[in-house]
Formats: structure tokens, C-alpha cells, sequence
């Protein structure tokens, strides 16, 4: 240990200059360092939409007073709706020829059927491109867009069809929306007939608050409508089963294993590129330091 104290005395600019290069290479391949995550800032969206449980909280209730409206709750039963409304969403994997051709099929396939793009990714289109795409199209309609979906593919690797019932959810946020503006017209005829400064401005803001319930429960409605309404429709798309959300059926195929194997070795001719780059590009700092200390070995 001495020893090396004792070159470290003796060769302080060497030492100075490996710590920097030590550091140099920490700070590059040291991992990050992950982001806390804060509960309260959590919040759901779908498609630039807050959910609508999230914007009725920290309403205040019928009553006033600071009653919160809770943020979630199970409807009551409504067996006896006869037009149901149902919530569509469908996942599609399919395999495809060309994904980037195919790609814009759909999404003008969903325009042609009175329907849009909600999203749409992808990914390495140089090497072996994949896609993922979201589009809306009429609920009339989500059966023709499926069958016109299948026909683009050479093969359907999995496809999924759910839906979710919220009829009653509507139903109950009718009879909330109905017992809301009653109370609304009960405030607003002692309002015109309040005299005092104080009650005109309490029952003015027993108002204020209950339109901002009325205004939150139909915003849920009109989301509910046109959920109902505009049936999602995700679609995989890849030319490779192994790159799909799903796995085939047949786990072993030559061609699929010779293109993994040229991915691979293209890969690992990358990494070692990339090594060389970083090695010639330090080398200017650690081949002077080097020299430096058999110079100074040699003199000593």
C-alpha cells in the first residue's frame, strides 16, 4: 500500500489523468438513475379525454358544504333498457407482406368507413419494421373493418373482440344529472326571492357548484355516447410472427431462426463498431498518460 501511495506521489499528473478517464466512462455507462414516480400526479386519459371519474372529483355535493362526489362507483342494474350501450374495443395481430404499405391501407380503410386515426407507430423500418396502430371506426361498421383488416394479411396470428357494458352507469348518471338540476331550479327560486346580501351570495354559489356537477355529469355522458358510438380498433402489424404481441403456433422455423441469426450478428457488428470508436477516441487521452508513466517508470 505504501508503494502505491509512493506513486502516487511521484506521479500525480499520471494519476490526475486516469481519474479523469475513469470518470469519462463511469458517466457514460453507469445506469440512470429512475425517475420517482408521484402517485398524486397520476391521472388517466383516453385520447386527450380525462376519464370522467377523475374529473368529478372534488366536486362539491347536492348538499354543499364540501360533500365530495366520490371519483368511482358501481352503477346500479338496469335490465329493463332495451338499446344497450356497449363499449368496443378490438386487437388485431396479423402478418403482413409490407407494413408500411399496409400501414396506410388501414388507415384509409377506417377514414373510408366514416372513422379516423387515433394513433399510429413504427418501428425500425429500415431493418424489420413493425407497427401498431389505433383507429375508431362506427360500431355498425367494426365487423367490415375486421373483415377488411384480414383481408390485407397473409396470415391473422390472434385477434380479440371485448366490450363493456355501460348502460347502467348512463342510466344512473341520468338520475343523478335529473335530481341535479331539480335542486338547481330550488336554489335558483330562493335566489329570486333572497333579500339579504349574505344569503343572495350563499345560494349564488350553492348554484355555481351545482352547475359545475351538472356540467361534469353530462361531459360523462357525451363520453359514454361516443365511446359507444366509435368502436377502437388496435391493430399489430409485423413480418415476423416472433415481432408480433402474440406468439405463433409453430415455435420452430428455419427462415424465422436465419433472420434472427443475421439480426443478431448484424447487432454484435454494431456493438463491436461502436467499441472500436470509443477505444480510438479515448486512446488520445490513454495513450499519452501511458507513455507518461513509462517515462516516468523508466526514469525513475
Amino acid at each position: 500500500m505504501s508503494r502505491f501511495f509512493n506513486w502516487i506521489k511521484n506521479n500525480k499528473l499520471t494519476f490526475v489523468l486516469l481519474i479523469v478517464v475513469a470518470y469519462f466512462i463511469y458517466n457514460k455507462y453507469s445506469p440512470q438513475r429512475p425517475i420517482p414516480y408521484d402517485a398524486s400526479m397520476s391521472f388517466q386519459q383516453s385520447e386527450g379525454v380525462m376519464n370522467p371519474s377523475i374529473r368529478s372529483m372534488g366536486k362539491v355535493g347536492i348538499g354543499g358544504y364540501g360533500g365530495i362526489v366520490p371519483p368511482a362507483y358501481e352503477a346500479a342494474p338496469a335490465p329493463d333498457v332495451a338499446n344497450r350501450l356497449v363499449v368496443s374495443e378490438s386487437y388485431l395481430s396479423i402478418l403482413v407482406k409490407n407494413v408500411i404499405e399496409t400501414q396506410k391501407q388501414i388507415i384509409q380503410t377506417a377514414e373510408n368507413l366514416g372513422g379516423y386515426m387515433v394513433n399510429s407507430n413504427l418501428s425500425n423500418p429500415q431493418d424489420a419494421p413493425t407497427a401498431t396502430l389505433t383507429v375508431r371506426v362506427p360500431e355498425k361498421r367494426l365487423n367490415e373493418a375486421l373483415q377488411l383488416y384480414r383481408d390485407l394479411s397473409v396470415k391473422v396470428v390472434s385477434e380479440n373482440l371485448t366490450g363493456q357494458d355501460v348502460t347502467d352507469q348512463f342510466v344512473d348518471n341520468e338520475a343523478r344529472l335529473k335530481t341535479l338540476e331539480d335542486t338547481k331550479a330550488k336554489f335558483q327560486e330562493i335566489f329570486d326571492q333572497a333579500t339579504r346580501i349574505e344569503d343572495i351570495l350563499n345560494v349564488q354559489q350553492q348554484i355555481i357548484n351545482l352547475q359545475s356537477q351538472i356540467d361534469s355529469v353530462k361531459g360523462q355522458q357525451n363520453y359514454l355516447e361516443k365511446n359507444a358510438q366509435m368502436a377502437k380498433l388496435t391493430v399489430y402489424l409485423s413480418t415476423d410472427e416472433f415481432a408480433l404481441p402474440y406468439a405463433p403456433s409453430e415455435s420452430w422455423r428455419p427462415e424465422v431462426i436465419f433472420k434472427q441469426a443475421v439480426r443478431s450478428l448484424v447487432s454484435h457488428v454494431r456493438k463491436l463498431g461502436t467499441a472500436l470508436i470509443w477505444l480510438a477516441v479515448y486512446s488520445t487521452i490513454v495513450v499519452p498518460a501511458l507513455l507518461l508513466i513509462r517515462y516516468f517508470i523508466k526514469k525513475r
